[in-house]
């Protein structure tokens, strides 16, 4: 089963969830953390890095002496990643989304596509617990195909949580897409309230099953319980808003450490899931 702990801001538990479920889970676990611009699941866990992998994305170059500035290449790309002056074809690699059209359609051959580092992703052994970490290098502004790279590592079978990051833009839908389940982690407030329909917007384009964890339970109003009960999307769990929980995130510290009475309440999160996923794979089933 492939878990998705998604939300629509930034801030309100994903982290906490994510570890919680893997901990909690009493089974191996492949954890990725594909909030990549600021991964932090390894600040919470005791273990070692065993390998480290650099992730680079193809990047156009321009052979100035066979390029004839005849402006197809600034033409067709659709993200302003190439402009064409009276001397040649010039590249902004932060800018470039590597579709390639440039290098298959420029009909002197004049780019060829180099590869550019984006980022680095690692793998950490921790007890039942194998994290997978994705991270943006300083100055690289496209998320997905790193996000991408680090979901490739949970291919296969066996449980497998990701973090996906904030919001619902493009590194969220990376993370998301191919789900068996989704858990909407969300506040009860109005900005959580906001952006939790932003999040369930997105998950149902997406036509993945999703459920929401309503983190600081107590902590606001009951708009967010209203909006799910109108909605028929069902409220997994309630974790209550206490200042030990808080203190002991900010030390480092899971939620099923600092409270450990807490831990049952994530192993029965886990059977719903399993059970709120069976209806999408029954589909999948039928129609293949």
């Amino acid at each position: 089963m492939i878990v998705a702990i998604a939300s629509g801001k930034g801030g309100t538990g994903k982290t906490t969830v994510a570890l919680s479920l893997a901990l909690a889970a009493g089974r191996p676990v492949r954890l990725l953390d594909c909030d990549v611009e600021e991964p932090n699941c390894h600040l919470f866990l005791d273990g070692e890095v065993v390998a480290r992998e650099e992730v680079f994305l193809p990047t156009p170059a321009v052979d100035t002496g066979a390029c004839t500035a005849c402006g197809l290449c600034g033409e067709i790309c659709e993200f302003g990643g190439i402009i064409v002056l009276p001397t040649g074809a010039h590249v902004f690699p932060t800018l470039c989304h590597a579709c390639g059209a440039c290098v298959h359609l420029c009909p002197a051959g004049a780019l060829r596509e180099v590869p550019r580092r984006i980022g680095e992703l690692t793998e950490m052994r921790a007890g039942s617990i194998t994290l997978f970490t994705g991270r943006l290098d300083v100055g690289q502004t496209l998320a997905p195909p790193l996000v991408r790279a680090v979901r490739a590592r949970g291919e296969g079978n066996g449980l497998v949580i990701i973090d996906a990051p904030p919001g619902t833009s493009c590194p969220v839908v990376a993370a998301v897409h191919g789900a068996d389940v989704a858990v909407l982690v969300t506040e009860p407030t109005p900005f959580g309230l906001h952006d939790l329909e932003l999040a369930v917007e997105a998950v149902r384009r997406l036509q993945v099953p999703f459920g929401v964890v309503i983190n600081r339970a107590g902590a606001g109003d009951a708009r967010v319980a209203d909006f799910c009960a109108r909605e028929g999307i069902s409220v997994l769990l309630e974790i209550p808003q206490e200042r030990r929980i808080a203190e002991a995130y900010a030390r480092g510290l899971p939620v099923v450490t600092a409270a450990p009475e807490l831990r049952p309440a994530f192993c029965s999160l886990l059977d719903g899931l399993d059970r709120l996923r069976t209806p999408a794979v029954a589909r999948a089933h039928m129609g293949s």
